[in-house]
């Protein structure tokens, strides 16, 4: 049996990875460069619902940043560390709505790509999915072999597959699921989009060769 176990290193670069990932996608956040969208036949973006919330706690520690800068202003020393973190805590809440802003689901060459945020990347063939459909939930059991990305405490579209998938964990621990739930801002176009693709018919092999 394959050990789940990781390295303390592989564990750090893993969290590395997502922390440069959060950062860089505020730079394409500003930029309004979206990621992984060039040739997509479908991108089906998910943060809408979380905007108001992710603002609002950002401002917050925003808030929280510029009173802890008076408090401590006869401190240098202590001050200096706590401005650090109260601005890295700023850019880490920002970072998250970015992620989730410009790391869209794609629907590309019979492949679902589903995202959330800089910390799940799975990719799902649509041959493997075996039933798809609008579902609203605001409650989720953790449940094995099951993935739930809810946006805003809500998954909108549930979707079973016929064969497990990966959908490695955030330090790389394998975990396959065989039901996704998921968030769209607008699920229908999502479920529509999954319907074609898997009723599709498959291409004419063209006229046999005469002998």
């Amino acid at each position: 049996m394959t050990s789940t176990v990781r390295r303390p290193g592989e564990a750090v670069l893993r969290l590395v990875g997502h922390e440069l990932r959060l950062m860089v996608s505020l730079v394409r956040w500003v930029g309004r460069r979206p990621d992984g969208v060039a040739g997509a036949g479908g991108v089906f973006p998910y943060a809408r619902d979380q905007a108001a919330l992710m603002y609002g706690f950002g401002f917050v520690c925003a808030v929280e940043t510029v009173g802890m800068s008076y408090l401590l202003a006869d401190r240098p020393l202590v001050h200096a560390v706590v401005l650090v973190l109260d601005v890295y805590t700023v850019l880490f809440v920002l970072g998250l709505h970015a992620a989730s802003a410009t790391r869209p689901h794609t629907l590309t060459g019979g492949v679902l790509r589903v995202r959330q945020a800089a910390h799940v990347d799975v990719r799902v063939p649509v041959d493997r999915i075996a039933a798809v459909r609008r579902e609203s939930l605001f409650s989720h059991e953790k449940g094995e072999g099951e993935l739930n990305l809810a946006v805003g405490s809500q998954t909108s579209v549930t979707i079973e597959l016929t064969e497990p998938v990966d959908a490695p964990r955030l330090l790389g621990a394998p975990r396959p699921v065989r039901l996704i739930r998921l968030h769209a801002d607008d699920p229908r176009a999502l479920v529509d989009a999954l319907t074609r693709a898997r009723t599709a018919p498959s291409p004419s092999p063209g006229p046999l060769p005469t002998v």
